[in-house]
């Protein structure tokens, strides 16, 4: 039974020297510093999105899938552009003046 719990222990301690090694040796695994909370390292430009700027968005994968908030606020900023841009095109439409067909 004695050597049963010796062995128990100096696995523990081995276990536990390996860990505290790997941990000093290559830390946490980060290059940069972590975010602070609430921020998001998703980008899209203030005006103007393109479809290479929507593809190339990328989000934070947390437990259960990507950040809810960074997903809502992508969407948000697309369907404002795309209300802009619809705008735009109506009131470009309705400045053209009708065309009577000459027939």
């Amino acid at each position: 039974m004695t050597t049963v719990l010796i062995y128990l222990v100096v696995m523990a301690l081995v276990a536990a020297v390996v860990f505290l090694l790997a941990s000093v040796l290559f830390g946490r695994g980060e290059e940069l510093p972590a975010l602070p909370p609430g921020a998001s390292p998703t980008r899209l430009p203030a005006t103007g999105a393109t479809g290479d700027d929507v593809r190339d968005v990328r989000f934070q994968l947390v437990v259960r899938g990507y950040r809810m908030t960074e997903v809502d606020w992508v969407l948000g900023k697309l369907g404002a552009e795309i209300d802009q841009l619809r705008a735009r095109v109506a009131e470009l439409e309705g400045a053209k003046a009708p065309v009577d067909d000459p027939r």
